[in-house]
């Protein structure tokens, strides 16, 4: 499974990442500091396939809401089918009834993401 990772905290993309890969879930990792670079990605086709997008909400220039307003408005063909799950550090339930507002927004997770966590996230992807 190939999983974009955007969240502006470096420290939290390295040991979301290191999470995923020991999971087993994500055969690749695709760490992105700024929603605007991912978007970019996705634009463009650099991105290629992504099954999961793992998002965080508070992050400075582009927030999650607003990555979604503009992922929502990619073309589907770029979108591809992509699951998003929030990750954040946001346990407001007024965040998450928003983001789960959004139809490619599936689930919601609170960092810090666990491996049991991790292995939860395929449930999102693929049915």
């Amino acid at each position: 499974m190939r999983v974009m990772l955007i969240d502006d905290s470096e420290a939290d993309l390295l040991y979301t990442q290191i999470v995923l890969e020991r999971s087993g879930l994500a055969a690749e990792v695709l760490p992105f500091e700024e929603g605007e670079q991912a978007l970019q990605a996705l634009r463009s086709g650099t991105a290629g396939q992504v099954d999961l997008i793992l998002l965080d909400i508070n992050m400075p220039r582009m927030d999650g809401f607003e990555f979604l307003d503009a992922y929502e408005a990619l073309e589907a063909a770029r979108r591809a089918g992509a699951v998003v799950v929030m990750l954040t550090s946001s346990p407001d339930p007024a965040d998450r009834e928003r983001a789960l507002g959004y139809p490619c927004v599936k689930g919601y997770a609170v960092k810090p993401l666990d491996l049991e966590s991790a292995r939860d996230l395929a449930r999102y992807v693929g049915g």
